[in-house]
């Protein structure tokens, strides 16, 4: 009989351990528009991959909680009038009609007309966290996203807010975040048409989305960072 001929066996090759996830940096400036160092924020949080659909959903939430629903028309059973037919039916020459009410007289009530009703739709807890860091990531991609530092020295009047939004060349729509340590400057800021002003902890993927520029107190920044990392 033939003899077998073994073959050895080879080892596998160790996988390679998994790279951990990093950190992203961020400038900070001055009010003055001078670079002042970097922030180091959590991939985790501001290197997301982009949602579409998710943000979609968030914004079509967002929009249809903000909607009142209180329009309401008046049917032919409600608008004042008489129940008394108009005329008789035969012999005037005219179309029938039963009563002045109807609608196509005018005062008379409203066909299909809306009545109040409640537009709120729901979403996840989860779902809602998931698109706000995949809308604040994709505006770190885009660089989008400033962040400044010392706006307390600054004198608490809109001009000299104005004057540093110049400065650090934002000239679109922005949004102005705000912490506990830089609420002062809220008053300047609102004053402003193109400037919206929203603390960090009621930030939503609808004020991210609407927004050319998001700029971002460093105090703010922290503040948001520690919120969401819990």
């Amino acid at each position: 009989m033939p003899t077998k001929v073994s073959t050895p066996k080879v080892p596998k090759t160790p996988k390679a351990p998994k790279a951990e996830k990093g950190a992203i940096t961020v400038p900070v400036f001055s009010p003055k528009g001078a670079e002042l160092a970097s922030i180091t924020v959590p991939e985790a949080l501001f290197g997301v991959a982009y949602n579409k659909t998710l943000v979609a959903l968030a914004m079509r939430v967002y929009r249809a909680n903000q909607r009142e629903g209180s329009a309401c028309t008046k049917t032919r059973s409600e608008v004042e009038g008489s129940t008394r037919k108009i005329y008789r039916q035969k012999g005037t020459g005219r179309a029938r009609h039963g009563g002045i009410r109807a609608p196509f007289f005018v005062g008379g009530g409203i066909a299909f007309g809306p009545k109040p009703r409640d537009y709120r739709m729901g979403i996840t807890k989860a779902m809602k966290h998931k698109a706000l860091l995949s809308a604040i990531s994709f505006v770190v991609k885009q660089k989008t996203m400033k962040v400044v530092d010392g706006v307390d020295t600054l004198e608490l009047k809109t001009k000299a807010f104005a004057t540093m939004m110049q400065t650090l060349g934002i000239t679109k729509r922005a949004l102005y975040v705000v912490g506990k340590d830089s609420q002062k400057t809220m008053r300047a800021a609102r004053n402003i048409a193109t400037v919206d002003v929203e603390p960090y902890s009621n930030l939503t993927v609808y004020d991210l989305v609407t927004h050319g520029t998001i700029l971002f107190t460093k105090d703010a920044l922290t503040g948001f960072i520690e919120q969401y990392q819990k």
